[in-house]
C-alpha cells in the first residue's frame, strides 16, 4: 500500500475514533516560496490535531514546554504520545522530519498571551472509574439549561435550550438562535425540550422537537407538551409540522416530560408527565398526561397501539400511570423501550415499558409527598407494574442512553442516566431486565440534564448552570 493511502486510512480511522476533527485533506500544492514541510505541517495539524486542540491552537493547557528553547518536548509528545491524557502516538504515521515540522508549527502557533488558551481537558488528569479510564473534554460553553442534543451528519451539534432557543454548534462556534420555532411556553420546567433526528434523516431531513406549547388562543398562560418536525435550511426551520399536541392544556409549570426516541421500526416514543395533577390524569385514558405515547413519524397513530379501539381513550397512549418521564431510550439489541421518571420525595423509577400496562402512579409509589405526608401507603398492587429499579432518596433522573459502539469496551450496553439533584452521571449494568450494578461518574459536575452517544462513539453530557457540553474521552 502506498504511503498516501496509509495516511488516508489512518486519518479515516482517527476520525472514526474522535481523535481528530472531521475535516477533509487539503491536496493543494505549496507555492514555490513556501517550505513544503511547513505547508504539510499546517495540513497535518488540521487533520490530526485540531479536533482536540482547536482549529487555531486555542485548546492547550499552559505548560512549561511552551517557554522552552526549541521544540524537543513538543516533538516527543507528538511522536510518543501522552497515554495519561489520551493523546495518541504518531511515530508510525509521520517521519521524524514531519513530526519536527509539526512540532515547530505548534510551538510557533501558541499565542504570547497564554490567558487566551482554553484547555481541552478540564479535569485534573485521568479519571479512574471502576472499569474505564477517561478524561473530560469541554466541547461547548456559554449555555444556560441545555436540554436536547442531536448530531447532524456533518458533525455539527444541534442544542435545544429550555429557554426556548435552538442552536447549531459548528466549527467551535454557537450559532444565533435558529428561527422558525412555534410559540413556546417558557415557564417553570417548560420550554424547548428534547430533539432528535429521523432515523433516515439523510434522506428526508426531518428534525423532531418536543416543547411545551403555549396556547395562543387563551388569555391565560396555559399549554401542554407538543411534538413538531421541521427541516433546517440555513439558520431557519422550514416545513414546520405540529404532529402531536398534548391535551388538556393546564396552567401548571411542571411535569411536561419529554424525551424522544425512535425504535428500529420507525415508531416515535415520548412521555408526558401528570402536569402536577396526579389525581386527575395518570389513571384515566381520556387525556395525554401521565402517559407514554407512540406515534408514526408523521404523527399518525399505529394501528396496533394498545388503546386505539378503546372508546374515549387517546389512541397515542402506549402505557399509563406515570408521574414525570424524562428519560426514554431504546435498547440497542432488543429494541425494548426503557424509561426513567421522577417520583415525588423518593421513588424515582427505572421502567421497562410494555404496551397497554399501568405503571401505578399515584396508586402505588415508593415515595412520599414533598411535605413528608403519605401519598399512598402501598407500593404494590395486582395489575400495576413494579419498576425495574427505584431510588430513595430521589436522584431526579433525566436523559439517559445506552452505551453503544466500541469506544468503551468495559461499558458496552450499559445504561447511562443523568442525576439533576445529586450532580452526577449514573452507570447502570443490566442483566436481562434486572439492575445488577451501579456506579456514580462525574460526581459534583453539575445538574446532568442529558447524555447521548456522538457519531465519534464518545459520550456527550449536557450540564446545567452554567450550561455546557462535555465529552468523556476514553484512555486505554
Amino acid at each position: 500500500m502506498k504511503r498516501t493511502a496509509i495516511i488516508s486510512a489512518i486519518a479515516i480511522a482517527l476520525i472514526a475514533f474522535g481523535l481528530i476533527g472531521i475535516k477533509s485533506f487539503n491536496n493543494s500544492r505549496p507555492s514555490d516560496k513556501e517550505d513544503p514541510l511547513q505547508h504539510n505541517a499546517a495540513i497535518n495539524y488540521q487533520n490530526y490535531c485540531a479536533g482536540c486542540h482547536g482549529d487555531n491552537l486555542e485548546k492547550f493547557a499552559v505548560k512549561a514546554w511552551m517557554e522552552e528553547e526549541g521544540s524537543t518536548s513538543a516533538f516527543n509528545s507528538i511522536k510518543f504520545g501522552i497515554v495519561d491524557i489520551g493523546m495518541p502516538a504518531f511515530q508510525n504515521t509521520f517521519t521524524d522530519e514531519e513530526i519536527e515540522a509539526l512540532a515547530d508549527y505548534v510551538k510557533k502557533g501558541i499565542p504570547e498571551d497564554k490567558s487566551m488558551l482554553k484547555p481541552a481537558v478540564t479535569t485534573d488528569g485521568v479519571i479512574e472509574s471502576e472499569r474505564q479510564r477517561f478524561v473530560v473534554d469541554t466541547v461547548v460553553t456559554g449555555l444556560d439549561v441545555p436540554w436536547g442534543l442531536a448530531f447532524l451528519p456533518d458533525g455539527d451539534l444541534l442544542i435545544s435550550e429550555r429557554a426556548g432557543t435552538l442552536h447549531r454548534f459548528s466549527n467551535g462556534k454557537l450559532s444565533p438562535p435558529v428561527e422558525g420555532l412555534p410559540p413556546v411556553m417558557v415557564f417553570g420546567q417548560g420550554g424547548l425540550l428534547d430533539l432528535c433526528l429521523h432515523p433516515e434523516y439523510e434522506k428526508n431531513g426531518w428534525i423532531y422537537l418536543a416543547y411545551s406549547a403555549l396556547n395562543t388562543e387563551s388569555s391565560e398562560r396555559i399549554g401542554n407538551t407538543s411534538v413538531m418536525r421541521a427541516k433546517l435550511k440555513g439558520n431557519k426551520l422550514v416545513d414546520v409540522q405540529i404532529i402531536f399536541k398534548g391535551l388538556p392544556d393546564t396552567d401548571r409549570g411542571h411535569h411536561f416530560g419529554c424525551k424522544l426516541a425512535f425504535d428500529k421500526k420507525g415508531y416515535l416514543y415520548f412521555g408526558i408527565g401528570d402536569r402536577g395533577q396526579h389525581f386527575d390524569f395518570p389513571q384515566k385514558l381520556d387525556n395525554h398526561n401521565g402517559k407514554i405515547h407512540r406515534i408514526n413519524d408523521d404523527g399518525s397513530i399505529p394501528a396496533d397501539n394498545p388503546f386505539v379501539n378503546t372508546p374515549g381513550a387517546m389512541p397515542s397512549i402506549y402505557s399509563y400511570g406515570h408521574r414525570n418521564p424524562q428519560g426514554t431510550c431504546i435498547h440497542p439489541l432488543t429494541d425494548e423501550l426503557w424509561e426513567s421518571e421522577h417520583g415525588p420525595r423518593g421513588g424515582d423509577e427505572l421502567n421497562l415499558i410494555r404496551p397497554g400496562l399501568n405503571y401505578g402512579w399515584p396508586v402505588i409509589s415508593y415515595g412520599i409527598n414533598y411535605d413528608g405526608t403519605i401519598l399512598t401507603d402501598i407500593t404494590e398492587k395486582d395489575g400495576l407494574e413494579q419498576p425495574v429499579f427505584y431510588w430513595t432518596p430521589s436522584i431526579a433522573p433525566c436523559g439517559m442512553t445506552f452505551v453503544t459502539g466500541t469506544r468503551y469496551k468495559f461499558w458496552h450496553n450499559n445504561l447511562l442516566m443523568g442525576s439533576l439533584r445529586f450532580h452526577y452521571l449514573e452507570r447502570i449494568v443490566l442483566k436481562g431486565h434486572s439492575v445488577i450494578h451501579r456506579e456514580k461518574l462525574l460526581e459534583d459536575i453539575g445538574r446532568v440534564r442529558n447524555v447521548v452517544i456522538g457519531p465519534d462513539g464518545l459520550i456527550y453530557v449536557a450540564i446545567e448552570n452554567p450550561g455546557k457540553i462535555v465529552r468523556l474521552v476514553p484512555v486505554e
